[in-house]
């Protein structure tokens, strides 16, 4: 009896636990405030910190020996003011983009398919922005070893319009040119596809000049960086937002405070990338791949800056070359990532189950692009997994349906004994073994169903495909709480019945802690995700009629070897 009232005791504070971790895990840095937040009320320099320091003009285009970039004490000059530089407007199906003449860089994007509420569709979520509450920026340039102008994200360029639009085209290009008046010209363009939150960028450098030019490439994601207090009624608060950087084998997101404590982060590697994220949206730039870049990341005057820089290559006197950059700018599309790069869908962090995440995620869609409702994708994932493990938790079901059969036995055992614990204990242990019943066996489908359970957590609070996702009725938003609390009160009353086919605990504060067990869940419950409470009362409706059919089935076996007995007895 000690032994199971520990498993109980265990369980439930593993429950209580996992609760615990999910909401209240400090999961890195907070979120920008929203527009009521506060704010310094100055727009932060668009020159930033110093610019990211090019290899020194003698060495070697690769770096040294180590593998690290040199880099030059330099920092890049301040640049005209912005009022001297035009805006352009760019609007494809999916996004709406502000490009500065200013170095090109883009100071606005907004996400024409993702309101920040479901019901204001008109107020839409705003990745980039010039404001200083909401601010945040993606530049592009090259730095040149020379002393001379380079075409940096301060150099004015020049566009043929100022608004372009994709129309019914599948494919639109926004040109840019810089020259710095001695023969060598950049030509920068942006390519934007139709239903794609990529964007192409190609920097090619003309050499007119009659001396070799020698430079690198730099990009830079810059964003504001705030302490936010978390708060269980804003599932957004808890997701990490912040830079994270891969270094061509594994991903790194990087702390506020770790930053603000430790200083700057810089490694050199090839095949990597840099990326702002902000729960269900992200901001990236992967440079040209097989090729050695310095990635430095920096919190100054709360702007949290992820930069990037290359090798130096030579150009010709007559000759050109292009230096290609991908960004991308919108939601965690898992498909659109993968198509960047395999590793670019790391943004989309499961946490330490992703290997359970991944494939659920995968099997949801698949469900979901045959049903096209992503609450009825959970029902049947949900049957599916009950499925998969029926067999292990029906011989979980039956050793608590002969439970609930020896119970008269098992009272009488207990009248019997009841002023000698050591002998009610060896009597149980008897009875247990002799009718082959393992009394630790009900924690088994709640073992079982934890991870899973965790694992439907992080898809649903980091899947954006399922961000504001309908299901029926009064649930519009399977990503956030039932606004009505109707699925957690039927997530608590199918959990008292549950209780109810299983054996009740011999053990008097056993059967107290099980009987608050359903209130305590209905409350924890109440403010998670309304998708994760529909997969849960899903599980508990199957598990009822599992366990009520195994009840009936055991209990037929009971009285079917009661009348062998009877039979043989009176044979006998």
């Amino acid at each position: 009896m000690d032994n199971q009232r520990l498993l109980v005791w265990a369980a439930f504070g593993l429950l209580l636990w996992i609760t615990y971790q999910a909401w209240m895990q400090d999961y890195g840095q907070q979120p920008a405030p929203t527009a009521d937040a506060p704010a310094p009320a100055a727009v932060p320099d668009e020159s930033g910190p110093d610019l990211p320091a090019l290899a020194e003009a003698s060495g070697d285009a690769s770096g040294d020996e180590s593998g690290e970039i040199p880099g030059l004490d330099t920092a890049i000059a301040e640049g005209p003011a912005p009022a001297q530089a035009g805006t352009i407007r760019v609007q494809t199906d999916v996004l709406e983009i502000e490009i500065s003449e200013q170095g090109g860089t883009l100071q606005r994007a907004l996400l024409r398919k993702y309101p920040v509420h479901k019901d204001r569709p008109k107020d839409l979520v705003e990745l980039l922005s010039p404001e200083a509450n909401n601010y945040g920026s993606l530049q592009t340039g090259l730095r040149s070893a020379g002393n001379g102008a380079e075409p940096n994200h301060l150099a004015i360029f020049t566009a043929p319009a100022n608004h372009f639009e994709l129309g019914n085209n599948d494919e639109l290009v926004v040109p840019l040119t810089w020259s710095d008046g001695q023969g060598v010209t950049v030509e920068k363009t942006l390519r934007f596809t139709r239903g794609s939150y990529r964007i192409d960028v190609t920097q090619t450098l003309i050499n007119g000049s009659e001396a070799e030019w020698r430079g690198g490439d730099y990009a830079q994601i810059r964003r504001r960086s705030f302490e936010v207090e978390r708060s269980m009624f804003d599932v957004d608060s808890y997701s990490f937002a912040g830079p994270v950087i891969f270094n061509g084998e594994k991903s790194e997101k990087l702390k506020r405070d770790d930053l603000l404590s430790d200083g700057p982060m810089s490694q050199t590697a090839s095949n990597g990338w840099i990326a702002s994220i902000q729960h269900h949206f992200l901001s990236a730039v992967e440079p040209a791949s097989d090729q050695p870049y310095r990635y430095s990341i920096a919190i100054k005057d709360n702007v949290a800056t992820a930069s990037l820089i290359g090798a130096p290559i030579a150009v010709a006197a007559g000759g050109e070359h292009a230096f290609e950059t991908t960004l991308f700018v919108g939601p965690k599309l898992q498909k659109q990532l993968e198509q960047i790069t395999p590793q670019l869908k790391l943004t989309v962090d499961y946490g330490w189950l992703t290997i359970l995440s991944q494939p659920l995620f995968w099997l949801l869609s698949k469900v979901y692009s045959f049903v096209s409702n992503w609450g009825l994708a959970i029902i049947l994932v949900t049957i599916l997994i009950k499925a998969a493990f029926y067999k292990l938790t029906e011989a979980s079901g039956r050793s608590m349906a002969k439970m609930r059969e020896i119970q008269p036995r098992m009272k009488a055992l207990q009248d019997r004994y009841k002023d000698d614990r050591q002998q009610l204990s060896q009597a149980m242990m008897e009875l247990y073994k002799r009718e082959k019943v393992n009394p630790a066996a009900g924690c088994l489908p709640i073992l079982i169903q934890m991870p899973f359970f965790l694992a439907f957590y992080w898809v649903l609070l980091e899947s954006v495909e399922m961000r504001q996702a309908p299901f029926a009725l009064w649930i519009t938003d399977l990503s956030s709480r039932d606004p009505y609390f109707i699925l957690p009160l039927i997530m608590g009353v199918a959990m008292f019945f549950q209780q109810k086919l299983n054996p009740a605990p011999a053990d008097p504060v056993q059967a107290k802690v099980m009987q608050v067990m359903p209130v305590v869940f209905t409350g924890f419950f109440a403010f998670f995700p309304s998708g994760l409470v529909l997969y849960w009362v899903t599980n508990t409706l199957l598990s009822i009629a599992q366990q009520w059919n195994i009840n009936k089935v055991v209990h037929r076996e009971a009285l079917a070897a009661k009348g062998v007995k009877k039979k043989k007895s009176g044979e006998d």
